[in-house]
């Protein structure tokens, strides 16, 4: 499916040169350690190497401009240098020298930065706050990865010298988190939140609601989360998110420029609700709670008189609390609803999504029924997946339905790596971490305008996770791959580079805490 190019800009030799691990900087006086090699993920758009490194030390000052934006991001620089440092590093408008974090470039869109480095300092530019805070992201690649421990450390602490000038491919740069199947803490979540960052992602998509567990606070229905949240996969006690603990998590998303998407999982995929209410059920009867891990045998009842007031006041209550623009209301796997029902169902279900201000988004099965207009669809499909199936999701396309790409056997976080994977599942094949990066997303489905991919999100199911530690190993090292294709330009798209700035993470990997696999493809460093 991946195009190859074979004919990479100036980009692509930079990378090469960076990957045989030769300093992107001018000549360094022989008593002066060199910066290290640019080896950035997701590659940036433009490197120009020249001059000489600039060198952190305890004299450096942040210097940002008037902004409450520009501050929030130099203090959160600030957060992350000084424990491994030791410096001081104020934060403070005016002077020269230093970092700089400045607002005010042009052409830079919404989310990409410019960053000058040189032996007088480093200036970063944006046109937004968020284009500051990506470029914050580069920065720390840029300095040893001893920058991330949270004890002081010797340094020396170089950049190297040049300039760099980035942009995303696409807008929508996502990553999901099932906290249905296993719930996760409000903790959890944020140091997730924190992984996403340093790559660059922009979403966060939240599973909240399925037949193990509904995972949201809803004031005007109190039993889905006080019973339906009541236990997960396997049994154990489950949880849920107040409103108030959901709008933590929104704001510490937002201070990391990532927007949440929250998802309520529907028609199917509901026992945890139809537990909740009987008269959700065409029968009226209320199933148990259930612990397992089979799908496609629940169903809100679509004629029943209460089951729309029921979505209206969930749609209500959550897209209140949510600022961003979307709103996902999932649609996959309703095997126990009928086309006719399923397709009368989304009639009914999407203009509630636009009455209370939100963009719809669905599983690819969306585009089964009528999907409304500025609608996004997202595609779990498969490589071989039946065309007939992926000419729906392109007919839908064609006529304005924008598409996430979410391939199952490249991007699901859970498929297995090999066969001997402890944890996850091998329902789409075994994933390893090339398959995950080697595919261009811009051609990956058949008759999908170019300009209808909106971009792309890594989903972590949890019916095998149960602790940080479990999300970190299966998302890294393949979370980085998928944080690349959405925010590089395809023309930096090379596994054999790749794989090298890949390796060069897993240092940084080690200070942060992040557990890894050491997948056999990529040229780990020793430890």
């Amino acid at each position: 499916m991946r195009q190859h190019h074979r004919t990479p800009r100036l980009l692509g030799t930079l990378l090469l040169v960076a990957a045989a691990g030769i300093s992107l900087v001018g000549a360094a006086p022989h008593t002066r350690a060199a910066a290290p090699p640019v080896r950035v993920v997701p590659a940036p758009a433009s490197v120009e190497p020249g001059g000489a490194p600039y060198r952190l030390t305890g004299d450096t000052r942040i210097r940002v401009d008037g902004s409450r934006e520009a501050r929030a991001v130099g203090e959160y620089l600030a957060d992350v240098l000084r424990p491994s440092t030791g410096y001081r590093l104020p934060v403070g408008p005016g002077g020269t020298g230093g970092i700089r974090l400045r607002l005010g470039g042009k052409g830079l869109g919404d989310e990409g930065y410019r960053l000058d480095s040189g032996a007088s300092g480093v200036t970063i530019t944006a046109g937004k706050p968020a284009g500051l805070f990506h470029g914050v992201q580069t920065l720390r690649q840029l300095l040893p990865a001893a920058v991330e421990k949270k004890s002081v450390q010797r340094g020396p602490w170089p950049i190297a010298g040049g300039t760099i000038t980035d942009t995303p491919r696409y807008a929508y740069r996502g990553a999901m988190l099932d906290v249905s199947r296993h719930f996760f803490t409000v903790a959890q979540v944020k140091r997730y939140i924190d992984e996403l960052a340093l790559y660059k992602v922009n979403k966060l998509h939240l599973h909240l609601s399925d037949d193990q567990g509904w995972r949201i606070a809803v004031d005007s229905w109190p039993r889905l989360a006080a019973h339906g949240g009541s236990t997960q996969v396997g049994g154990g006690p489950g949880g849920f998110y107040t409103q108030a603990d959901y709008r933590e998590i929104v704001r510490y998303a937002a201070s990391r420029y990532l927007e949440v998407v929250p998802e309520i999982d529907m028609p199917g995929h509901t026992n945890a609700a139809l537990s909740s209410y009987a008269d959700l059920n065409c029968d009226g009867v209320a199933p148990p709670l259930y612990t397992g891990t089979e799908v496609g045998f629940s169903s809100l009842c679509v004629g029943g008189p209460r089951t729309y007031a029921f979505v209206e006041d969930v749609i209500r209550e959550l897209a209140a609390i949510t600022p961003g623009a979307y709103l996902h209301i999932g649609g996959d796997e309703a095997h126990s609803t009928s086309h006719a029902d399923y397709v009368a169902f989304m009639d009914k279900v999407q203009p509630l999504v636009a009455k209370y201000g939100k963009k719809v988004v669905g599983w690819h099965q969306l585009t089964g029924a009528t999907p409304a207009a500025g609608a996004v669809a997202q595609y779990w499909g498969l490589d071989d997946t039946g065309a007939e199936e992926k000419e729906q999701v392109a007919r839908a396309a064609r006529n304005g339905t924008g598409v996430v790409l979410s391939p199952a056997d490249r991007l699901y976080l859970d498929m297995k790596y090999t066969a001997d994977t402890p944890l996850g599942q091998d329902w789409a094949g075994l994933v390893e971490v090339r398959r995950a990066y080697d595919w261009d997303p811009g051609s990956y489905l058949p008759g999908v305008p170019a300009s209808a991919v909106k971009g792309v999100e890594a989903p972590l199911w949890t019916e095998t996770i149960r602790s940080s530690a479990d999300i970190d190993v299966m998302a890294f090292p393949r979370l980085p791959g998928a944080a690349e294709l959405g925010w590089s330009p395809a023309s930096t798209h090379d596994w054999d580079t790749y794989k090298v700035r890949l390796a060069a993470q897993a240092p940084r990997w080690d200070a942060l805490g992040i557990a890894y696999y050491r997948s056999p493809q990529v040229p780990w460093p020793a430890r």
